[in-house]
């Protein structure tokens, strides 16, 4: 029996998933927000939170120890030299997940995993808006086409 063996598996072998949290890791640290699964996003945060631990050291071992997780040199380097000093007065508690509704090839939950103190960009504040202003609008040339369109029915119309 598998009684307090609970680790999340995510259905991939190990060296699998390794890649895959790392790959995770490299993403988060580098747009400071990432969209995933709800299940990948539980299974990389206590990973993340160890590595923003690391950070705060500030020394050659844990910066290698650092690396060893996440594979990319300047995405560690961001990590220890900017991230580690935003979070500096905090003890823990580095991510947060939000939902963000469901996939729609499979429906699986997904969320957006994000540093908590994460800083807004303006092309983050415009994502989003696009898809529901333009929702029920036509296009102007395809507007008057059909104005257009009308027209030539109505003059056939009275002459004949």
């Amino acid at each position: 029996m598998r009684h307090r063996h609970h680790r999340y598996r995510l259905g991939r072998v190990t060296a699998h998933r390794l890649a895959l949290v790392r790959n995770l890791l490299v993403a988060l640290f580098r747009h400071e927000r990432i969209t995933t699964t709800e299940t990948k996003a539980k299974a990389v945060r206590p990973v993340a939170g160890r590595v923003v631990t690391l950070a705060k050291h500030e020394s050659l071992h844990a910066r290698r120890q650092a690396l060893a997780m996440v594979p990319d040199s300047e995405v560690v380097a961001r990590l220890f030299d900017t991230i580690a000093a935003r979070f500096s007065d905090r003890h823990g508690g580095y991510t947060r997940i939000i939902k963000n509704g469901v996939r729609r090839g499979d429906a699986a939950p997904l969320v957006f995993l994000e540093l908590v103190d994460r800083v807004d960009t303006p092309a983050d504040k415009g994502k989003g808006k696009d898809k529901g202003d333009r929702k029920g609008k036509a296009p102007k040339d395809r507007a008057q086409a059909a104005g257009q369109g009308k027209k030539k029915k109505e003059k056939a119309a009275a002459s004949a």
